[in-house]
């Protein structure tokens, strides 16, 4: 049974970089959950950052929102952009949503 399961949410994109063999793990995860790269990635690290204990007190302090940013986010291209909604619209732009996994159950 697989630990992860895809549902919806809002993403960034941002550029990592992976050993050649975790690379092809997270690519062997995703397919053996039928879901893509990226969720794989999402997920693994929001499971590891619940479960750390040391993490979750860390959060707490001060020093946590001080940290410098090192991801390096991308910029959508304009193109990408989703265009503006009417007023009575409340439903986000397709091109703003894309596909997560979530983690099943709260084993480790």
């Amino acid at each position: 049974m697989p630990l992860l399961e895809v549902v919806q949410t809002r993403q960034i994109s941002a550029s990592i970089r992976l050993s050649d063999t975790t690379a092809t793990q997270v690519d062997q995860y995703a397919a053996f959950i039928r879901a893509c790269a990226d969720d794989v990635v999402e997920q693994a690290l929001t499971y590891v950052f619940s479960k750390d204990r040391d993490f979750q007190e860390f959060l707490k302090t001060p020093e946590a929102r001080q940290v410098a940013a090192t991801l390096r986010i991308r910029k959508a291209p304009v193109a990408e952009q989703p265009e503006a909604l009417p007023k009575k619209s409340a439903i986000a732009a397709p091109q703003a949503i894309q596909t997560t996994a979530a983690v099943a159950g709260s084993r480790a």
